[in-house]
C-alpha cells in the first residue's frame, strides 16, 4: 500500500521515532529534546491527534518489548544456573563439573599450573537410607556437601557426581598437597555425625587423588581417581 503526501511524512516520522526508540543509530549527536518529534523537524502540533496517539501507542509497545526482553534474559540466566547445579545440594552437577575439569586441564596445559582431582565416596551410605529413610539420606548428602564447600577455597571446584559420589578440583595443588587436603576433608566429614533429629548417623568416606594432567579426558580422570579410591578402600579392609 502506498502512502503519499502529508500522510507519508507522518508515517516516516513514526517509523524514524520507532527505530530511534529501539536503539537504531540516528544521524547527528543532538540530544533528544522534550518535544519527542522536534528532532525530526516536526512538533507535536504538526501532527494530528490520531497520529500523536499512534506514536504514543507505538512507543509504549517498544518499552513493553524492552521490558519483556530484560525479563527473558533474567529467566535464561536462572535456567542456565539450574542446569549446572545439583538438584539436591548447592554443588555443581556432573555435567558442569566435567566442563570445569576440562577447562582446568586446558589451563594447566597452557600455563603449567598444577591442579589435582579428589574423588569421594561415602562408605556404607545405603545403610543410612535403609535404617533412617531416604529423607535422612538426603540430609546426610546435604551435610557432606556443606562441609566440602565450607572447607575448600573459592578457586576450588566442588561437585556431586551422583548418588553418594563427590569430587573436588584443587587449584594450584600438586599430588602431595592434594593428598594432605583430601585427608583433612575426610576428617571434617567424619568427625561430626549427621544430626537426624532423634538419631545421629556417622558418615565414613573413602577418597582417591589424581593429578589433573594437561589434555586428559575428564571422564578418564574421574575413572582413574575412582580406581585409586577403590584401591585405598580395599587396603583398609
Amino acid at each position: 500500500m502506498k502512502i503519499g503526501g502529508a500522510r507519508a511524512d507522518a508515517f516516516s516520522a513514526i517509523r524514524k521515532r520507532a527505530l530511534a526508540q529501539a536503539g537504531a543509530k540516528a544521524t547527528g549527536s543532538v540530544a533528544a529534546p522534550a518535544d519527542k518529534t522536534a528532532f525530526l523537524g516536526l512538533t507535536e502540533a504538526d501532527l494530528t491527534p490520531a497520529v500523536q496517539g499512534a506514536i504514543k501507542t507505538l512507543l509504549t509497545e517498544v518499552d513493553d518489548l524492552r521490558g519483556e526482553v530484560k525479563r527473558l534474559k533474567g529467566r535464561l540466566s536462572e535456567v542456565e544456573a539450574l542446569a549446572d547445579h545439583d538438584v539436591l545440594t548447592p554443588l555443581l552437577n556432573r555435567r558442569a563439573f566435567l566442563r570445569e575439569l576440562h577447562r582446568i586441564s586446558a589451563f594447566s596445559a597452557r600455563y603449567g599450573s598444577p591442579a589435582s582431582l579428589v574423588y569421594f565416596d561415602l562408605d556404607g551410605f545405603k545403610s543410612v537410607n535403609d535404617r533412617f529413610g531416604h529423607a535422612a539420606g538426603d540430609t546426610a548428602l546435604k551435610v557432606v556437601a556443606d562441609r566440602l564447600m565450607a572447607n575448600t577455597r573459592e578457586s576450588d571446584v566442588v561437585g556431586r557426581l551422583g548418588g553418594d559420589e563427590f569430587a573436588v578440583i584443587l587449584a594450584q595443588a600438586d599430588l602431595e598437597t592434594a593428598g594432605t587436603k583430601a585427608e583433612m576433608l575426610k576428617r571434617v566429614i567424619e568427625d561430626t555425625p549427621v544430626d537426624l533429629g532423634d538419631w545421629s548417623a556417622p558418615i565414613r568416606v573413602s577418597y582417591g587423588v589424581r593429578l589433573v594432567e594437561p589434555g586428559i579426558d575428564p571422564e578418564t580422570a574421574l575413572a582413574q581417581a575412582d580406581a585409586t579410591m577403590f584401591v585405598r578402600k580395599r587396603a583398609r579392609t
